[in-house]
């Protein structure tokens, strides 16, 4: 989990998810994506100027190596309507590239297991 987290362990949120997003609750029309979609920087380089502490937060949290946008949403503590616009900000800004998730072979599994462990790992630490 991030140390790098946006609220106060006893009060709940410092800053109120609209305003992170600036009272947007869906991306753009041309970055919508689903929640396994797979996130990856195209510039990895350490701090954005330009951008603001949410953003630039998360893409920190993409620059560790392309993750699905589930994972970044629980490192950051986020809700996931939040994590989806500010993703498609950074998508907007070219310093992120959403790709679908990856479709199972033909006749396997649907699923990667080790992921859904993950996420259900995840899940249980909240």
């Amino acid at each position: 989990m991030s140390e790098d987290h946006w609220y106060e362990d006893e009060t709940g949120s410092l800053v109120r998810p609209y305003t992170v997003t600036r009272g947007r609750t869906r991306p753009a029309p041309q970055h919508t994506f689903d929640m396994m979609a797979q996130v990856t920087a195209l510039d990895p380089g350490e701090g954005r100027p330009g951008l603001d502490h949410a953003r630039a937060s998360l893409f920190a949290l993409v620059g560790r190596g392309p993750r699905p946008v589930v994972e970044l949403a629980a490192d950051a503590d986020l809700p996931l309507t939040v994590v989806r616009v500010l993703l498609g900000d950074l998508a907007e800004a070219g310093l992120v590239r959403i790709d679908a998730p990856r479709a199972a072979p033909e006749g396997g599994p649907q699923t990667d297991p080790e992921l859904l462990r993950e996420i259900v790992q995840r899940l249980r630490e909240l």
